[in-house]
């Protein structure tokens, strides 16, 4: 990952590939932001005509490259734009900046070392700007040999490396607050990172076996304790929803529960991620040109693992439990098939109208599985329906509850991270419609509203009096389109962000 280093050299004296500097865009045309003072004064002042005379115009994401003025020791200016220019005495936006410095990252690929100029007013700012460099400097090529030598690493002219090395200017290295705002940014970010890698894997390197022990080793090296349930351990308790979903694959599920405690903890939360290591759709087999990225179907699952293991990272003073329900769902002889019935883990019963509803059965166990330790709040993460990606579109995610004060919380969380979500309800005459006259309950109802039927589907298998809301990440947990501010082609790490800031939040005490 990046290096990260915070700096109070002067902008002329510092030996670097490149300098990035903040461009606003305001009424009369781009403005230089603050903290590029220096390299506009070495331009006369006229470094803004410079730049509109290039084309820049402030607008967010937007990256310019010109020579550095005579006299600096780096040899180009980096200008990315940081959208509209804030009013009289107010800062830029934290996601403004975090975008902007994840778009310059990703401009500076192959650079060793790039010093960034941006806006830093206080701590926060530090850690805002460390997380976009971080996240916007990401790359998967673990399968790319054209990209390595005969060492394995990287070959000079076949791909070029993230940047190496970001100096932050206009910090302050000795200053415990800038410290520790780099020092979350790196936790958080580099677990953020290790989730887009387990998402980006392919499915024949990453199946729940596989998934389960990468669980165990960074568990083991960040002192989570953690219990993997195999086939027969799963087939003991009675797990009948991940056994379901899993019976078609020749790879077995798992359920990981990582458990990360605090001494000083008053609150404790519990994690819920679906996990399907790849999604066919079972004997319900999904059209053709929908299978291609269904290796992201886990990403809820790498969510949580990444937002335990940052919790640990960064000592928070509250619990939080993790639970990775495993499965790969494939059609075979041995396959569930639509109208078998499913006896849960709760005990209830489930017809499975539809294989291709599978991430609400594994759900179902794992929460019931949470529910029984009793923690003051549950939350899952699942790419779960197509149908919120049609009310919400591929960057937002959507946000159910069973209690409103902590639906809000949960949304206002995510939206302080610089996640898109939004509120959704949970309409009560969308129930009837998963009546089953066989079972307890359908795995489906009606068409119309499918994101918000399976979020009350999900609500059946949470224990009485429990705090519970639910993460739908289907359109933004996997970008199939070109890269954007600090996000990746790919696998994007969606909601780690929110997990983690809810449990800084439960820590804190101000958890709504």
């Amino acid at each position: 990952m990046t290096a990260l280093t915070l700096s109070t050299s002067a902008a002329p004296g510092l030996r670097a590939d490149a300098i990035v500097i903040g461009v606003a865009k305001g009424a009369g045309g781009p403005s230089v932001a603050p903290g590029a003072e220096a390299v506009d004064k070495a331009y006369d002042g006229r470094l803004a005509g410079v730049l509109e005379t290039l084309g820049a115009s402030g607008a967010e994401g937007e990256v310019t490259k010109l020579p550095a003025p005579a006299g600096f020791k780096t040899p180009v200016v980096v200008a990315v734009g940081l959208g509209a220019e804030p009013e009289k005495d107010a800062g830029f936006d934290a996601e403004a900046l975090r975008r902007a410095a994840g778009a310059a990252a990703r401009a500076l690929a192959g650079a060793k070392k790039a010093a960034f100029a941006l806006p830093l007013a206080e701590a926060a700012d530090a850690g805002v700007v460390a997380e976009g460099v971080l996240l916007g400097a990401y790359s998967f090529d673990a399968y790319k040999e054209s990209a390595k030598d005969a060492k394995g690493a990287r070959a000079k002219g076949n791909g070029k490396a993230p940047l190496a090395e970001a100096a932050l200017l206009g910090g302050k290295p000795r200053d415990k607050a800038y410290k520790a705002a780099v020092e979350r940014a790196a936790a958080v970010a580099e677990e953020l990172n290790r989730a887009r890698d387990l998402v980006n894997t392919p499915p024949n390197d990453l199946n729940p076996e596989a998934f389960a022990a990468v669980a165990q080793t960074a568990a083991k090296e960040h002192g989570i304790k953690v219990q993997v349930l195999d086939e027969k351990a799963l087939t003991k308790g009675g797990y009948g929803g991940i056994l379901g979903v899993g019976a078609g694959s020749a790879s077995g599920p798992r359920l990981v529960k990582l458990s990360y405690t605090s001494p000083k903890a008053k609150k404790s939360l519990a994690f819920v991620g679906k996990g399907i290591t790849y999604d066919s759709g079972g004997i319900s087999l999904k059209p053709a040109g929908h299978n291609e990225t269904m290796k992201c179907d886990m990403a809820g699952a790498a969510a949580v693992f990444a937002a335990v293991v940052a919790a640990a990272r960064l000592g928070l003073e509250v619990n939080v439990t993790g639970w990775l329900a495993l499965a790969e769902n494939m059609p075979s002889g041995s396959a569930t098939r639509p109208g078998d019935v499913l006896r849960m883990y709760s005990g209830k019963t489930v017809e499975v109208l539809n294989t291709d509803a599978e991430g609400r059965l594994v759900l179902a166990d794992a929460l019931w599985a949470a529910s029984q330790d009793k923690p003051d709040a549950i939350i899952d993460v699942a790419t779960l329906t197509g149908a919120m990606m049609l009310a919400l579109g591929s960057r937002t995610y959507g946000v159910m509850a069973n209690d409103d004060a902590f639906r809000t919380a949960v949304y206002e969380a995510a939206e302080e991270v610089g996640e898109p979500a939004w509120p959704m309800p949970l309409p009560e005459h969308l129930r009837k419609g998963m009546d089953s006259p066989t079972a307890d309950i359908a795995n489906m109802g009606e068409r119309m509203g499918g994101g918000l039927v399976a979020g009350l589907f999900l609500r059946e298998f949470v224990g009485e009096g429990i705090t519970w809301a639910h993460l739908d990440i289907a359109g933004p947990a996997f970008n199939e389109g070109g890269p954007f501010g600090y996000t990746p082609k790919g696998g994007t790490g969606t909601a780690v962000r929110t997990l983690v800031r809810v449990a800084e939040l439960a820590a804190a005490g101000e958890l709504g």
